[in-house]
């Protein structure tokens, strides 16, 4: 019989691809590195940018991380937009006069009279809130979260809960309303980015949707009128 070859070693870069996707002290402190980017910084677009630069490095299939194609573009944006527009307005309808939130969001008063300010937030909904928070709190939390606990139906409904807490923590600056707000719309994304296969154009698309119609609101003075649809 001919002797079986011998398994050539890993590489260096090989060896520190796998410890950095595991939980090893090299894989905790990349997790922290985005994790502080993330939720430390005052935007979560350099956490986006360090969630890349980890895939790269540890050798991370983007599909991991949710970044496949949709099953079909127009179908999955429609979802997205329908989403994003009814979850903005059942927030505003519903969830925060229950909360016993003021008709109109006084911190972001200042986008009905500036012009400029209501752009730069209306590009922030799409870089910020539709591409870098559903990267972060969808994309690669869920992606550990499902290396470290697996993927049965316990482990998938305690990442959903755990990522859905962290998405309103980092919201604290914002309040308690803000970050009950945050709970609701964590929650949601949470689950359509699971009904949908992990298929993260969709969240990405009903976030900033969900943005979007927000400012809409606030920019065209329909918060008070929306806020009263449900309770007089």
């Amino acid at each position: 019989m001919t002797a079986q070859a011998a398994p050539s070693p890993l590489s260096a870069r090989d060896r520190f691809a796998t410890h950095l996707r595991g939980f090893d002290a090299l894989g905790l402190m990349g997790f922290a590195a985005v994790a502080a980017g993330a939720l430390v910084t005052p935007t979560p677009l350099l956490g986006a940018v360090l969630i890349l630069a980890w895939a790269w490095l540890s050798r991370t299939p983007l599909r991991e991380l949710g970044l496949v194609r949709p099953k079909s573009w127009l179908g999955g944006t429609a979802l997205g937009l329908a989403v994003g527009v009814a979850l903005s307005i059942a927030i505003k309808a519903i969830v925060m006069p229950l909360l016993g939130a003021p008709p109109i969001n006084l911190s972001y008063q200042f986008v009905a009279h500036d012009n400029g300010a209501a752009l730069d937030q209306a590009a922030y909904a799409v870089y910020g809130a539709g591409f870098a928070d559903e990267l972060v709190f969808r994309g690669f939390l869920f992606e550990r979260m499902r290396a470290l606990f697996g993927e049965s139906i316990a482990a998938t409904l305690a990442t959903l809960i755990a990522t859905t807490a962290l998405f309103a923590l980092a919201r604290w600056q914002q309040g308690w309303l803000g970050m009950a707000s945050a709970a609701c719309v964590g929650l949601v994304l949470g689950s359509v980015y699971l009904a949908t296969g992990r298929r993260l154009y969709v969240s990405m698309i009903a976030h900033a949707a969900f943005a979007l119609a927000g400012l809409a609101m606030i920019v065209y003075g329909f918060e008070t009128p929306v806020s009263h649809l449900v309770f007089k």
